[in-house]
């Protein structure tokens, strides 16, 4: 079926697409907060502050990883070329990424069989899961971005992504128990989401600058006019962002524990401009520099049904995403197991 003039084999790759950069902002959003919550148990005073903090996160962080599913789900069947060079290229960390999931899913498990006071091991492992599920998956973004390149200085370059990419998790882990804490715990949250925003914006910046010096193709689509002109709100905006979180940050929590939301929705923002800024440079590439969304994606009748199939299964993971947040708005509570 023609869309505009343009045949299937021709819009339908740009659908898939979209829809693939959809679930990943949504995963990296949605886990990414409660990753960095995660990363942010070793930073916890007691027990009990560690169990405000599983609490926190406690209602949403298994749905949150069904993007990360539709999102390998959706590269494996409407784009199969990229899916296995992808998947051949990242085997190890993916591997990795997998054992912290599960790790972080047992040890949230685990933890309510123990008595008060004899949950630290499972709590360290938790902490251990979000830091490697954060640093495997820092560590495939540095990987992807340098086109699956050998060398030291690539691994370097991963490396720096892999430990960005755990700050800005941490980050916005910070700003989310900003958003549902309160007294003492809110008010250390303020103060790691500030340390963590040094970090992450030092590692944005670093990305920034080092992906086009490492890909012409890159430099010449974000310097090239008019692109240069047109673009420019994306490093501005974001750089203003970044900027204002650390100003607004030191005055957390306010009194009344006004614009709470400010501060999370200030990371939601910095997030979609990366992301925003990321998906310009590589498209319409699916693996950089190699395979395009056109040569990789699946043939036109079988991206018909799976749109098909996409356009029920999208609204109802939104809708119950939506859902869920809804019901359990507001602060957090005691955590209960019942």
């Amino acid at each position: 079926m023609e869309l505009f003039g343009l045949a299937p084999a021709t819009w339908l790759p740009v659908v898939f697409a979209g829809l693939m950069g959809l679930a990943i902002l949504m995963y990296v959003v949605l886990d990414g907060y409660d990753l960095g919550v995660g990363l942010l148990l070793g930073g916890a005073r007691d027990e009990g502050e560690r169990d405000a903090m599983i609490a926190s996160i406690g209602p949403f962080w298994d749905a949150n990883e069904t993007w990360l599913v539709l999102a390998t789900g959706l590269l494996l069947v409407a784009f199969p070329l990229a899916h296995g060079e992808i998947l051949t290229a990242l085997y190890l960390p993916v591997a990795l990424m997998l054992v912290g999931l599960v790790a972080r899913g047992v040890a949230f498990k685990f933890r309510t069989k123990m008595a008060p006071g004899s949950k630290l091991s499972w709590d360290r492992a938790f902490l251990g899961g979000s830091l490697l599920a954060a640093l495997a998956q820092g560590w495939m973004l540095g990987s992807y971005i340098l086109g699956f390149r050998g060398g030291w200085d690539a691994h370097l370059f991963a490396a720096v992504t892999a430990l960005g990419l755990a700050a800005a998790y941490g980050f916005i882990g910070a700003c989310w128990l900003l958003l549902k804490a309160e007294g003492e715990l809110q008010r250390r949250a303020a103060v790691w989401a500030r340390g963590a925003l040094l970090f992450a914006g030092l590692g944005l910046v670093a990305v920034s600058v080092a992906t086009p010096l490492v890909s012409e193709r890159v430099f010449d689509k974000w310097f090239s006019l008019p692109n240069v002109v047109l673009l420019a709100p994306i490093p501005v905006v974001t750089g203003l962002l970044l900027a204002g979180l650390w100003v607004a940050l030191a005055r957390y929590p306010r009194p009344g524990d006004r614009w709470a939301w400010v501060p999370f929705a200030g990371a939601v923002a910095v997030f979609g401009l990366a992301f925003q800024g990321l998906a310009f440079s590589f498209y319409p590439y699916v693996v950089p520099g190699s395979l395009t969304i056109w040569d990789a994606a699946a043939a036109p009748e079988s991206l018909g049904v799976i749109l098909v199939g996409s356009v029920f299964v999208l609204p109802m993971i939104l809708a119950y995403t939506a859902f869920s947040y809804w019901v359990f708005r507001g602060k957090l509570g005691e955590l209960r197991y019942e």
